[in-house]
């Protein structure tokens, strides 16, 4: 584990720094609306303390997603990010996350993975 090591958590995400990247995982069966987005968002602002981040987001967790909430992460979820990998396992998941990226298409590189390893191997790419 690295030095920089800081985490935190609420009712719908874990979130963690270490080595530089910032880890995101999506607690089960969370619903992404707008109410949600916007709290782990602002969370996640806060971790970050205006410092830059390549984010490895887990978003297996997730179980649906409202467009109010999927709009939000899309203007606002990639405010102190440097790039953004997503990780899914399941046909839900990979089908959310094909939507997001076609629809809602964020502002910084992002990319969909279903192993952790190339996902962290993405990422250290934006180090």
């Amino acid at each position: 584990m690295s030095t920089d090591y800081e985490c935190f958590e609420n009712q719908n995400a874990k979130f963690w720094i270490d080595g530089g990247i910032l880890f995101f995982v999506y607690k089960p069966n969370t619903v992404i609306d707008l109410d949600v987005a916007m709290r782990v968002v602002a969370d996640r602002i806060l971790l970050q303390n205006e410092r830059y981040f390549p984010v490895f987001c887990d978003i297996r967790g997730i179980t649906s997603t409202h467009k109010a909430g999927r709009d939000y992460l899309a203007r606002s979820g990639s405010v102190f990010t440097k790039a953004v990998a997503l990780i899914v396992n399941e046909h839900l998941s990979m089908t959310m996350s094909t939507f997001y990226l076609e629809i809602s298409r964020p502002s910084v590189p992002t990319q969909i993975f279903s192993l952790e390893q190339e996902a962290l191997d993405y990422l250290k790419e934006f180090l």
